[in-house]
């Protein structure tokens, strides 16, 4: 049952628009996915696409569904796709992402939003945040999945990230946390958290954020700022506060698809920002999908401020260095061996010129693996990050797919050494072949029952 004091306050919000949105609760959440370009072309993806579904009109690559444990289909295994909610995709599907853009997502788990502008990236970079580390890892294995070579995992809060990066990113993601009120369709446990006094408790929440990460926009770059919930504490009067406080930015229009598919920003008494109307409210009555807000903020001076950082990669030590690149020699047909470092215990491909911090990196890059006495141990990620320069290539069908998955061997008929296992094309993981037989290396944690 949905609070009454929430109800009384979205009546107030929507006036005659309230019935439709509270009809709309009567209503099964929409699924959906999006189409992983970094893998997979979204014309291949629909000659082999076993899900079906109608195409979301504001989001590119990105398909409705109806489709029973889409999660446990090999192609999710390989990447190919991201299960997201419709009205999530919203945030990132406003903004004319460049290619050789920056990004810096600060509240990233579990990697819906920092996947979807990674996707759009050929010669930029991400940075995707998250603060709690049990999270950061699942953000870190997702990113893996997908198999991003572009792409820095770190674990910090606003105020240490503000510390360590100036003015040089030229978009900022703000998914702040908030008191969820859009996902009390399909998330019992944030109705029995919400509450009015949560409600101010999330506004004080993210004013400390963005009082801190507005820092990091580049002049002339980006502030993205969404919730998933609709109380005006949290989003149009978060907005005005800090354009009030920060006259550096300036809020302006999302991509002319999202503005169709939502609905205006709210005014309030007391609002000082005479577009505020440019926010972007998705109500499930009005789109497919469940409740988000969105303010898109340009950065229009800046002091150009830099910020000097320690380096977390390294040099591959000499003892190390044969030792590494007959490896790579041996198991790729090209790389750039001046993106080849170490960071921390492991070998890792690197190629944005970017300043990894120390610190606070969870990853970054394409984890190839550790040094063995005298040998590589290759990373899962290697495998879906590098798959298409391997030598040797075991490709599987779907079925056969699902037997790999398990842990099995499987045959090949490929020379030995290590090779990738493809489904359809796109790296599902590792194996070393040995006369004929493909040893299993799919991650332990990951294999299907």
């Amino acid at each position: 049952m949905l609070p009454s004091e929430f109800l009384t306050r979205m009546k107030e919000l929507l006036g005659d628009d309230y019935d439709a949105f509270i009809k709309s609760y009567d209503e099964a959440p929409v699924r959906s996915f999006r189409i992983n370009t970094n893998k997979i072309s979204e014309e291949d993806f629909l000659k082999i696409n076993p899900f079906g579904g109608e195409k979301i009109p504001y989001a590119e690559n990105a398909y409705y569904f109806d489709y029973d444990k889409i999660g446990n289909h090999p192609y999710h295994h390989a990447g190919m796709i991201y299960i997201q909610d419709p009205g999530a995709m919203s945030a990132v599907a406003s903004v004319d992402i460049q290619p050789d853009w920056k990004i810096l997502d600060l509240c990233a788990a579990p990697g819906g939003k920092s996947s979807q502008a990674a996707d759009k990236l050929t010669n930029g970079m991400i940075v995707s945040n998250e603060i709690v580390p049990s999270r950061c890892k699942i953000l870190t294995g997702n990113m893996e999945r997908l198999g991003f070579k572009n792409a820095v995992t770190t674990c910090a809060d606003a105020k240490r990230l503000s510390s360590l990066f100036g003015e040089e990113f030229d978009l900022v993601i703000v998914d702040a946390p908030c008191s969820g009120e859009g996902m009390f369709r399909k998330d019992e446990t944030a109705i029995s958290e919400w509450s009015p006094a949560n409600v101010r408790l999330c506004a004080e929440r993210q004013e400390e954020i963005l009082g801190y990460i507005h820092s990091t926009v580049r002049e002339g770059g980006h502030l993205l700022y969404s919730t998933c919930t609709f109380s005006l504490e949290e989003n149009e009067i978060q907005v005005d506060n800090f354009l009030c406080e920060h006259p550096e930015f300036e809020l302006v229009p999302v991509r002319e698809c999202v503005k169709a598919s939502t609905a205006d920003g709210i005014s309030f008494d007391g609002c000082r920002t005479e577009n505020i109307s440019e926010c972007r409210r998705f109500y499930p009555h009005i789109s497919k999908g469940e409740g988000q807000f969105v303010a898109l903020l340009k950065k229009n001076s800046g002091g150009g401020f830099s910020q000097k950082r320690e380096n977390a990669l390294e040099e591959i030590p000499k003892s190390e260095q044969k030792i590494v690149f007959d490896f790579l020699d041996a198991t790729l047909t090209d790389y750039d061996k001046k993106c080849v470092k170490k960071y921390k215990d492991s070998i890792v491909y690197f190629e944005p010129d970017f300043v990894v911090p120390k610190g606070v990196a969870f990853s970054c890059g394409v984890t190839v693996g550790t040094v063995q006495k005298n040998y590589v141990q290759p990373h899962h990620q290697f495998f879906m990050a590098m798959g298409e320069s391997f030598r040797r290539k075991i490709n599987l069908t779907p079925d056969e797919a699902e037997s790999y998955l398990k842990g099995n061997t499987i045959p090949c008929n490929c020379e030995n050494g290590w090779a990738v296992v493809t489904v359809d094309g796109c790296a599902l993981g590792g194996a070393k072949a040995v006369n004929g037989t493909a040893k299993n290396h799919y991650p332990k944690g990951l294999r299907k029952n």
